[in-house]
């Protein structure tokens, strides 16, 4: 069977958040070389990740602090955004690595296919979800899925490296007020304009809250009719 109609599917997550960034590395270049698609679901550690505009700004201690003080180590990341929270056990990070000829083209085409492969997740699920961005949301974007209520659900993102694209996204399951209280400290220590009551999830829409029934559906939805070849993370 042609590469492209196999999908590699990693699980499971590594020992440390350094670990974790150094498999989807790992992970893309794979991509780049073999040219099987790849699709990653899994529970990142409790972190704040914060993003290149977010690690300038003069608040930047204040706000890894707040992160910290709260129990969420704070990250960096090489790619723009605004901070994004993970509580270690209901926050679901996504991705899916395509390879591409070069760093032109089809961003728009990936983008419209993982949203609308989120949207059909959370439909099997029994979760309305419309695209749009609720005002003063953690880490805004053009991409982003909510509940009709105005809770952010989903927000998508995508890099383009020479041999693979990565489009991910973080979908927040469960434990909404919590996250919504860390990240209300951590923007507010930005000075970023930031609204608690937007942070959605899952399980405040009326669908699960367990993660692992998430995971499963998000993946099916990312991998599609692709067979699959299941590794661990730790295994790559």
């Amino acid at each position: 069977m042609p590469a492209e109609h196999r999908a590699l599917v990693v699980r499971g997550r590594m020992p440390d958040p350094d670990a974790d960034g150094a498999a989807t590395r790992t992970l893309r270049d794979r991509v780049a070389d073999t040219k099987q698609p790849a699709v990653r679901v899994w529970t990142p550690h409790r972190i704040v990740a914060f993003g290149r505009r977010d690690t300038r700004s003069d608040g930047y201690d204040a706000a890894a602090a707040a992160a910290s003080d709260r129990g969420y180590e704070p990250v960096e990341r090489s790619v723009g955004g605004r901070a994004v929270a993970y509580d270690g056990e209901t926050t679901l990070a996504f991705a899916r690595f395509t390879p591409v000829d070069g760093v032109r083209g089809g961003l728009d085409e990936r983008y419209e296919a993982l949203t609308t492969d989120v949207e059909r997740a959370l439909e099997s699920l029994g979760v309305d979800a419309e695209r749009g961005e609720p005002a003063d949301s953690f880490c805004p974007g053009q991409h982003s899925l909510r509940a009709p209520s105005g809770g952010k659900l989903a927000g998508l993102a995508q890099r383009v490296t020479s041999g693979a694209a990565i489009t991910s996204g973080v979908l927040v399951v469960a434990n909404h007020a919590e996250l919504a209280g860390v990240l209300d400290a951590v923007y507010h220590a930005l000075d970023v304009p930031f609204d608690p009551d937007s942070v959605g999830s899952v399980a405040r829409t009326g669908g699960p809250s367990d993660p692992r029934v998430v995971r499963e559906a998000l993946e099916d939805a990312l991998v599609g009719d692709r067979e699959r070849e299941v590794v661990d993370a730790t295994d790559l």
